[in-house]
């Protein structure tokens, strides 16, 4: 029962990329480089709920460390130069009620790669 909120969840994950994909979301380089690490969690999380070994426990540490690290960057300082936003949407509430809102959504992503990786 369990495996079909993972599968869920992916389809979820995938659904809202493939969405920002075709309105245009992925026009700066910046956003193609949180591409290419959104495509490299998601083989992670597709080996997890599948319980196929894809690549070394090692390759998955460092792939959760670099995204982990990735994500944290590019949502509260890189995305914020690169797009152009409300002035309201800046303010110290509106940053943790996104911050909360990103790891409510991504935490599910960083529990199954850290699961995968050890």
């Amino acid at each position: 029962m369990i495996q079909i909120f993972w599968y869920i969840y992916a389809a979820l994950l995938a659904t809202s990329t493939i969405g920002f994909f075709i309105h245009g979301g992925y026009r700066s380089p910046v956003f193609l480089v949180d591409l290419a690490f959104t495509v490299i969690s998601w083989v992670g999380l597709f080996g997890f709920v599948t319980h196929h070994q894809i690549f070394t426990p090692f390759v998955w540490q460092v792939v959760l460390a670099a995204v982990v690290l990735w994500d944290l960057l590019f949502f509260f300082f890189i995305k914020s130069h690169v797009t152009v936003e409300d002035p309201e949407a800046g303010t110290a509430s509106m940053t943790i009620i996104s911050g909360a809102l990103m790891l409510v959504l991504l935490g599910p992503l960083y529990y199954a790669l850290f699961q995968y990786a050890f």
